[in-house]
């Protein structure tokens, strides 16, 4: 009898996550299958962002886990772009709980959890802000006005000290992201053609869905860069 009230739970809470997960395209833009996408924190959080984009009225290209080439010949990996009239929006998603505390001018973050533990992450807006720069040259366009930078938090999470002064970078919370991104795309002029949008995404098409190795090797480069930070 346990063992049947465990599977009918399993099955409650899994069941809304797969026809969300089903009717979405994020399977064919990540590459990433269902068990795989709900039992990964990260990969959760970039689906529910994905998910919620896709809602959003006019033209728009969508794409996600893309492995940017930099300069010195390493690759960063970018959550997730949207492609609009208006610009290039590169959303970093952290898919964290607890209290949040950043400043855009400091290089650490910090969550606190209930338990009084405290963890420190890198500031996601200079993270997000080396992807941008990856993509200018991918991209060809050196336009700041181009890009926006979206960091992403949990729902779960409460943003506490939060401080930041670039016009073109948000930090919010997921339940948010809608309200922001819709009144973004209705007050910034149309900076894009339809056909641009079309070359661009054609052109970062290459960066998604890559090799095992690829990502691999992107992994081996970030464990490599954090010991060295280490010694």
């Amino acid at each position: 009898m346990i063992l049947l009230y465990l599977v009918l739970a399993f099955v409650i809470i899994l069941l809304p996550r797969y026809i969300r997960y089903k009717s979405s395209t994020y399977k064919a833009a990540s590459g990433i299958p269902f068990f795989k996408t709900v039992f990964d924190k990260g990969n959760y959080g970039e689906f529910l962002t994905y998910n919620k984009l896709e809602k959003l009225n006019g033209y728009h290209k969508l794409m996600t886990n893309l492995y940017i080439p930099k300069t010195d010949g390493s690759t960063t990996e970018i959550d997730l772009i949207m492609i609009s009239e208006t610009g290039v929006y590169v959303f970093e998603s952290k898919n964290y709980s607890g209290w949040i505390f950043g400043s855009e001018s400091h290089r650490n973050w910090t969550q606190s959890l209930p338990n009084k533990q405290k963890n420190k992450f890198f500031n996601p807006v200079w993270q997000n802000k080396g992807h941008i720069s990856a993509l200018k040259e991918v991209i060809g366009m050196n336009n700041d006005e181009l890009f926006k930078s979206y960091i992403i938090f949990s729902e779960r999470c409460t943003l506490k000290k939060i401080k930041v002064e670039s016009n073109n970078v948000k930090v919010i919370k997921r339940d948010h992201l809608l309200k922001y991104t819709k009144k973004d795309l209705l007050e910034s002029a149309k900076i894009l053609h339809l056909e641009k949008m079309d070359t661009i995404y054609e052109n970062l098409s290459q960066y998604c869905l890559v090799s095992a190795s690829l990502k691999q090797a992107h992994i081996n480069s970030i464990k490599l860069k954090n010991e060295n930070r280490i010694h």
